[in-house]
């Protein structure tokens, strides 16, 4: 799965998955994901086919600002399993996790407008679009524009 990832045009730009990894290279990153806990610094899960046990991708809950609340959630889909709602259906596996974490009141996503599969993985999973923050963060050496999701453990009425 990950050396399949790695070959996707986008998902190397936005993580730390080296693109067009080798075994060794996606080794190393799986067991970087691994050590996410150990760190402190959040969770990383294998994305299966229930019916197979096969890994189709990866989801993940960065921690690092529990402090405060709060949770940024990001994963990928293998490019020829997508488009069939993998990635939502992780998504709201990823909250009922999440939800357990007292702490925890907020996971965001941080997607690029011209994502649309993106947007339609987290509608579907119940994240609210907050807005548009203009150049958000890097990648691929580019400033980019990003949306924020966000799903927020008992909202307010």
């Amino acid at each position: 799965m990950a050396v399949e990832l790695s070959r996707d045009a986008y998902v190397p730009t936005t993580g730390t998955l080296p693109a067009h990894a080798s075994h060794q290279q996606a080794l190393a990153w799986v067991e970087r994901q691994r050590q996410r806990h150990n760190e402190g610094t959040g969770f990383s899960f294998a994305i299966a086919v229930a019916a197979t046990s096969r890994c189709v991708g990866q989801i993940g809950l960065c921690t690092q600002e529990l402090n405060k609340g709060r949770a940024q959630a990001g994963y990928g889909v293998i490019p020829r399993e997508r488009g069939r709602r993998i990635a939502a259906r992780a998504l709201l596996a990823l909250l009922d996790f999440a939800w357990t974490i007292p702490e925890l009141h907020r996971v965001e996503l941080y997607i690029e407008p011209w994502n649309t599969a993106s947007i339609r993985s987290a509608e579907h999973a119940g994240f609210q679009r907050e807005g548009l923050l203009r150049s958000h963060q890097e990648i691929a050496g580019v400033r980019r524009d990003m949306l924020v999701y966000a799903s927020v453990r008992n909202p307010p009425a």
